[in-house]
């Protein structure tokens, strides 16, 4: 990557970083800049960035409704592009009293399904046309990217309006079938829970809410699901139990066993995804686990017991259901990663090991994998 001599070059600095297949770029006062290639941290042999450089960077890439608040803040997300390159989503954070910025690289193009390698099965769950699906995982797992392809599979089939609500923007959609309002939090709506309470005054069919951060807006999403829309939503949860189990501890204890039936009527599906390193050391590939709300998981979710949900999930093959493992077991067949990778990531090494071993022979007979 190129540098000028005197200033940092930050679009220069990014078109670089798009060229080299990179997911982010960490910018630090007093270090190198970083780069992140294929899950893997990179230092580039460039000079140090200074205070005067993350200035020159913010006077490019900062907003101008940011520009006031920049000095005060710890924390702002926003959005940027540079034209013909790559949009970026950009957080601007404090550490040890310094600005530090993290670019996460957002392509023009929508990937499908299929050039994601995600389960076709999920594609059901753009056929629904009410209550909620949730797409979940860790920071930086796709999901932001599952859910665009969710939205945009909807925009090629369906003729409908879908409102989506972000922070900042991400993805940018062009009208298919659909028609389609993008609202950004802050520039043309005060929060999340705010852009689905009006958002049902717009005449919606869809509704993409980017995070569901709050009590605020969950209850907010609920409604709108209740009151026949589909609500597509991320959470950060690492799979489908703790999933339900985030939604009900958010309230008090008084109104659980409501939120329970009022979460087991609407919950339609849940898709929760990690990006695992492939075998061959070259990029990453999903793996997912698929929780279809089913009429016997809706009476476990009442009932709170949750422990049989997964047990439900686990021999769930006729609704296309899949637990993590079962996905990490059925990558291995397909020789796309390592046992050992498979190990490192499960939520569940236990149960892992005995897949492997071969200990759930139903399992393995699924998948025909011989060991």
């Amino acid at each position: 990557m190129s540098v000028m001599e005197s200033t940092f070059d930050i679009n220069g600095f990014l078109t670089a970083a798009v060229k080299e297949g990179a997911s982010d770029v960490h910018l630090r006062i007093g270090e190198v800049p970083v780069v992140r290639i294929d899950g893997k941290i990179e230092k580039k042999d460039l000079p140090m960035v200074t205070e005067k450089d993350i200035s020159r960077v913010l006077n490019i890439v900062l907003p101008k409704y940011l520009r006031t608040k920049v000095q005060s803040a710890f924390d702002l997300d926003f959005s940027y592009e540079i034209k013909g390159v790559s949009r970026f989503r950009i957080n601007l954070g404090r550490q040890l009293g310094n600005t530090s910025l993290v670019f996460r690289i957002i392509p023009y193009e929508i990937p499908t399904f299929k050039e994601l390698k995600l389960p076709p099965s999920l594609e059901a769950f753009s056929k629904f046309h009410n209550g909620i699906v949730l797409v979940t995982g860790p920071t930086g797992c796709g999901k932001s990217t599952t859910i665009a392809s969710l939205i945009d599979l909807i925009n090629s089939r369906e003729q409908k309006h879908i409102i989506t609500i972000e922070d900042p923007i991400e993805y940018i959609y062009s009208n298919k079938k659909c028609i389609i309002t993008q609202r950004q939090v802050e520039i043309d709506t005060t929060s999340f829970s705010d852009g689905v309470k009006y958002a049902l005054r717009q005449d919606p069919d869809v509704i993409l809410i980017g995070e569901i951060r709050d009590i605020e807006t969950m209850t907010s999403a609920l409604k709108a699901s209740e009151t026949g829309h589909l609500v597509i939503a991320s959470l950060h949860t690492n799979d489908a139990i703790q999933t339900v189990n985030r939604i009900i501890n958010m309230y008090e204890l008084k109104d659980r066993d409501n939120i329970r039936k009022q979460l087991a009527e609407t919950l339609r599906g849940c898709i929760a995804q990690k990006l695992i390193q492939k075998k061959d050391g070259h990029g990453r590939i999903p793996a997912c686990e698929i929780m279809v709300v089913t009429p016997t998981i809706k009476d476990f979710i009442i009932r709170d017991e949750l422990e049989q949900v997964y047990d439900l999930v686990k021999k769930g093959s006729y609704n296309d259901m899949i637990t993590m493992n079962m996905s990490l077991l059925q990558l291995i067949k397909e020789g796309m990663i390592t046992q050992e990778i498979a190990m490192e990531v499960s939520d569940n090494k236990v149960e892992m090991n005995q897949m492997l071993r071969g200990a759930y022979h139903g399992t393995i007979d699924r998948f025909n994998i011989n060991y």
